[in-house]
């Protein structure tokens, strides 16, 4: 069973930093692109940073600037840094990645959550 699991999540102070790791565990072939979302209370689930085996990345606006993505593959972890936090980064933030179970298939796997609160 592939599991994702997430940490470093907690209480910041504007324009503080802090560091997320999400670790992919159990059996399995490969990670394909990996993913950093978050969900704020009474707000719909956004992506927050992808990233690709390859280590190609992309952003949402937002996060341009002051997070940084990133993964190493041998060890099938990926990261997020964030900087300069703002109030409004607050959320519970999950990593997904679409996992090469077998050769054949392939599934999108979520993680369980770490809560960010940034404090003004």
């Amino acid at each position: 069973q592939v599991q994702l699991v997430e940490s470093g999540g907690g209480l910041v102070e504007t324009g503080g930093s802090l560091r997320l790791s999400c670790a992919a565990t159990g059996s399995f072939l490969s990670v394909n692109a990996m993913f950093w979302h978050r969900q704020a209370p009474g707000r719909q689930r956004e992506m927050v940073a992808s990233i690709l085996s390859g280590g190609a990345s992309t952003y949402a606006d937002f996060a341009k600037g002051r997070f940084t993505i990133s993964r190493y593959n041998a060890k099938k972890n990926m990261y997020l840094q964030m900087d300069s936090v703002k109030p409004e980064d607050s959320a519970v933030y999950y990593c997904d990645a679409d996992i090469m179970v077998s050769p054949n298939y392939h599934d999108t796997c979520w993680g369980q959550g770490t809560q960010v609160t940034v404090t003004s």
